[in-house]
């Protein structure tokens, strides 16, 4: 079976799914017999405080919700967990994301100690295992999936329906830019939301599962004419993003977006909870980004998002087993689903959102994996953070579609061995 395909096609099968930072030790900062839980989701305190609340009603074991920056999460867990301090439990990035935590000993394998880990796919449990052992020391919590959300009222009023072809979609850009209208919400100041921007228009135009065969196989692949042309093809919907879109932030898109003053936005189908929490009345759906040759189903990248591991450090590691083993319920899950509108892992968990239903068919009928998330976050430079510097500067006039994509593969060359990821799922 190809490599991309092992990542991910069996996720949602297999589930079973339905359509001061060094004092915060040892759930001290959590207050009497409470345990402590650092998230980088800061839109998503009012739904684990009612998950936990549950919790405890179950357990009588108190959970404290304690999240930071998303771009400042990695710096100040690590130096916590450095200093022998940091929460109970944590949130852990996937895939590369995780191998130095882990390798550093921080972590508690969870394997053998949470039981309903072997009913998860393997596709989900490696975004949490360590490549050195081949151990699981997370409980994996969501499945993200990479499109384009559209305001319903702003297509109504200006007479467009959901693109099916790349023609279609570049149309009903221009006639909203024409009419006055911000078309797409999405800009390069946070350069994390780079890749994930480009994934979403170039997926399909470099190859999908084909080219990251390939590329995994040799990284000058990057530098071939189909990666090329995908980075290029985020070059040209640049005049359908905000005016100067270098200096455009993540939460000044999502204002964009929530506020109604742009139709689309480009982006991670996390967002789904935050737009309802933060405009109730705002009425959107989703689409891939259509095709460029025919008119079947748009690509959809994907890609497991994190996990909850235990700190090895911590002084109730019973309490913090007790919480990842409920995290790890279908109890969890679907209060997960219904609660953040997002795609649990968890075995029988049933979505019954319809924007969140959609995500997950549109997931189904056509997907592949968010390459450089998967793939090429296991060493320093991580391709992620190449490619949105590389991006940034073309949003600059500072770099070429080429010198981006020959940027990259310099990059990640410096680490990346071929077969070097052949732990990395197995199903």
């Amino acid at each position: 079976m190809r490599a991309c395909a092992r990542v991910l096609c069996g996720v949602l099968a297999a589930a079973g799914l339905v359509l001061g930072v060094l004092g915060c030790g040892g759930g001290a900062s959590g207050g009497e017999g409470a345990i402590t839980v650092w998230s980088w989701r800061t839109e998503d305190v009012a739904a684990y405080q009612k998950i936990f609340a549950e919790f405890e009603e179950e357990t009588g074991i108190k959970a404290e919700f304690k999240p930071y920056k998303n771009t400042e999460y990695d710096t100040i867990l690590e130096t916590a967990l450095k200093g022998g301090k940091g929460p109970d439990v944590m949130q852990l990035r996937a895939y590369g994301g995780l191998q130095p935590l882990a390798d550093a000993g921080y972590l508690v394998p969870l394997d053998g100690k949470v039981e309903r880990l072997d009913e998860f796919s393997e596709q989900a449990l490696d975004g949490a295992r360590r490549l050195e052992d081949g151990r699981i020391y997370g409980v994996p919590f969501a499945i993200q999936t990479l499109q384009v959300f559209y305001n319903k009222r702003i297509f109504e009023e200006h007479g467009l329906e959901e693109p099916r072809t790349y023609r279609e979609f570049v149309a009903a850009a221009e006639r909203l830019e024409e009419a006055g209208v911000t078309p797409i919400a999405a800009g390069g100041r946070d350069i994390w939301t780079l890749p994930i921007l480009h994934s979403v228009v170039g997926a399909e135009v470099y190859g999908g599962d084909r080219f990251v065969d390939q590329v995994l196989e040799d990284t000058s692949a990057f530098t071939g004419p189909r990666f090329v042309e995908s980075v290029a093809a985020v070059r040209e919907i640049l005049p359908y993003l905000p005016e100067d879109p270098a200096g455009v932030s993540y939460t000044d898109t999502q204002v964009l977006f929530t506020q109604e003053r742009a139709a689309m936005f480009i982006g991670g189908s996390w967002e789904a909870g935050y737009f309802r929490s933060t405009n109730p009345d705002l009425r959107f759906g989703t689409f891939p980004m259509p095709p460029r040759q025919g008119s079947g189903p748009g690509l959809v990248s994907a890609f497991v998002d994190g996990s909850y591991g235990v700190n090895a450090a911590s002084d109730d590691k019973k309490a913090a087993l007790r919480l990842v083993e409920f995290m790890a319920s279908e109890r969890f899950g679907q209060m997960f689903a219904d609660e953040l509108k997002q795609i649990s892992p968890v075995p029988g968990v049933e979505f019954r959102d319809p924007v969140l239903r959609g995500m997950v068919s549109d997931y189904e009928a056509n997907h592949t994996p968010y390459l450089l998330l998967v793939y090429f976050r296991y060493g320093d430079p991580s391709g992620t953070d190449l490619l949105g510097q590389g991006l940034q500067n073309m949003m600059l006039g500072k770099a070429t579609p080429r010198q981006v994509a020959e940027s990259l593969r310099r990059g990640v060359s410096q680490w990346y061995e071929p077969g070097m990821l052949r732990e990395v799922s197995v199903g």
